[in-house]
């Protein structure tokens, strides 16, 4: 999985580069064909927003967060992005048992 941290308008701290990275980490575990995680945080008048783009094999995950807090604009981004994963596993898992299904009906005819 390949991480990048990009900044608008803010300085990227080691800490904030950290969160950012301790956060996004589950993303690997969770689907194993993550590709690429591009992460932009910028600060506009008194709004901190995080956008996330997760391209994965078959999928391109977005989400983005507008907060008072750069940190908090992370969180919500994970969590977002925790409820799209869910869909898209429970996507595949549909898939795959449809598929499983079709070979079977396939194979019970003769086919």
């Amino acid at each position: 999985m390949r991480l990048t941290i990009t900044g608008h308008h803010v300085e990227l701290t080691d800490a904030l580069k950290a969160h950012v990275e301790e956060k996004l980490s589950h993303l690997k575990a969770a689907v194993d064909q993550v590709l690429d995680v591009h992460v932009v945080l910028s600060v506009e008048k008194r709004q901190h927003i995080c956008e996330v783009t997760v391209h994965a094999k078959g999928e391109t995950l977005h989400a983005k967060a507008v907060e008072e807090n750069l940190y908090a604009a992370i969180d919500v981004v994970v969590d977002k992005l925790n409820r799209q994963l869910k869909k898209y596993q429970a996507k595949l898992k549909r898939h795959l048992q449809n598929h499983a299904a079709q070979e079977a009906r396939r194979v019970k005819e003769g086919r």
